[in-house]
């Protein structure tokens, strides 16, 4: 007797049964498949990765010569300021050049030259800092201790796109604040009081302390799916008040819909 285990016997068995054939559902195609296929072949372009079919053959005359590719650079011009003939000195004259002569002049260059020293006023130092303990200096004009800037014509004045900005901001508060007159005004909307404020905000806060009241009583390991769910939603609803808190803290006029 062998180690072969038979199963049990039933009438069941005897009975042949219909084989049961499975049915696919019927294939998903979507109603945009036409429109897809259309704009495809619209911007498929013949020969677009080939090229074109037929092209002119070069000719044997042009053929391709060595650095016939590279970019071709200017002539070479002398460098020269567009200045230097009005700041340049005159050129030294030739060997072969001769001084005009015959012009004299009874000016005497020695009492000119010493009585304009005498009469000239005497150079002013100009101003300097010492900004290293070896005493390298700097002029004090570049160096940024003195004020220029209030010498200008609009210093401590507004900037204009400040001045823009508060107007746009004033208008956009003068629509909203129209607005919401005429919503009042029709009845769609009512505002809370400080009273109704207050209470909302302590009711949220009691929701958030009895959440998280539960949320300290969980247990440290979630290792169980139904642990791991409750855990995620107790934070999900903390969130959520936390943000509503922040929300009414932070506007202190709060405007409901009349429904």
């Amino acid at each position: 007797m062998g180690d072969t285990i038979y199963p049990p016997e039933s009438i069941y068995n005897l009975i042949p049964r219909e084989e049961e054939k499975t049915t696919k559902p019927p294939r998903y195609m979507s109603k945009f498949r036409e429109q897809v296929k259309l704009e495809k072949e619209l911007n498929k372009a013949s020969n677009k990765t080939m090229g074109s079919a037929k092209v002119d053959v070069p000719s044997p005359q042009k053929y391709l010569l060595k650095h016939s590719k590279e970019p071709k650079l200017p002539e070479k011009k002398p460098f020269k300021y567009e200045d230097d003939e009005l700041h340049s000195k005159p050129a030294v004259p030739a060997r072969t050049d001769k001084p005009l002569m015959g012009i004299h002049s009874n000016k005497n260059f020695i009492k000119t030259n010493a009585v304009e020293n005498i009469m000239a006023l005497p150079k002013k130092p100009l101003p300097v800092c010492a900004d290293t303990k070896k005493g390298d200096k700097q002029l004090l004009e570049k160096s940024g201790l003195i004020p220029k800037y209030i010498k200008k014509k609009d210093y401590g004045q507004t900037p204009e796109y400040l001045l823009q900005r508060r107007e746009e901001v004033r208008r956009a508060q003068e629509e909203y604040d129209s607005y919401v007159k005429e919503r009042m005004r029709e009845g769609a909307m009512k505002q809370l009081s400080e009273e109704e404020r207050f209470n909302i905000l302590q009711t949220l806060k009691k929701n958030w302390d009895d959440i998280h009241h539960q949320y300290q009583g969980l247990s440290v390991v979630t290792d169980t799916t139904p642990k791991k769910y409750r855990k995620e939603r107790l934070e999900l609803e903390m969130k959520q008040l936390e943000k509503d808190i922040d929300l009414i803290e932070r506007h202190k006029t709060v405007y409901i819909a009349n429904n």
